[in-house]
């Protein structure tokens, strides 16, 4: 089924924005989503290939999920304790839908991660998918974050922009590989989540 496009308020870097996308009521249906889907598929905290352990918690949905241990960064089809992931929610494909071409495929990952005080994640490439012709689309939900964007090589001047909830932004075209990362969250800045920080979710194709 088709959705309406939506325009985007402001595109920085060849990223497209789409501020307040989302309804208060929308906001609040996703969270509700994201709660049975956390339910199948409980929170994880990865580990990077050095062995430390991320600042952020993740889960996922669809066919694959995105996971890293010492091993290196990969998608997996199952949880790591076993059970194959949730699908996605017409409410997450819906927000794919209105803001990607329609000959877009729908996306293979939901990843769904949590931010909370204190988190962040550095600098770095959505690089792990077979095609990347394919956008990649972020929803926020809940606290700010503070959104870095830098350049398609390392270094170089970079830009920074509060996410905020219920924004959304795709990050797709010449800017596909673009490096990106959250460098602080503002603690306190929404009360959409009953324990505070910040989710969002991020969907790609990834075969």
């Amino acid at each position: 089924m088709e959705s309406e496009q939506w325009v985007p308020t402001d595109i920085v870097r060849g990223v497209a924005f789409y501020d307040q996308a989302l309804s208060h009521d929308e906001q609040v249906a996703l969270v509700d989503d994201l709660r049975l889907i956390a339910k199948q598929a409980p929170f994880f905290r990865p580990i990077t290939q050095r062995g430390t352990p991320m600042s952020v918690r993740m889960t996922a949905a669809g066919q694959f999920g995105w996971y890293s241990d010492r091993s290196g960064y990969r998608y997996i089809e199952t949880h790591p304790s076993g059970p194959a992931w949730p699908p996605i929610p017409m409410s997450v494909l819906r927000v794919w839908r209105s803001v990607v071409p329609a000959t877009s495929p729908d996306p293979e990952c939901c990843l769904i991660n949590y931010y909370a005080d204190g988190a962040k994640m550095g600098l770095h490439q959505d690089r792990d998918e077979a095609d990347f012709a394919w956008p990649v689309v972020s929803i926020s939900l809940g606290d700010d974050a503070l959104f870095r964007l830098g350049n398609l090589t390392r270094g170089g001047t970079t830009e920074s922009r509060w996410l905020r909830s219920g924004d959304v932004c795709v990050i797709g075209g010449d800017a596909r590989l673009i490096y990106h990362g959250v460098d602080r969250i503002a603690q306190g800045s929404s009360t959409l989540l009953s324990n505070g920080g910040r989710i969002n979710i991020t969907l790609r194709v990834v075969r």
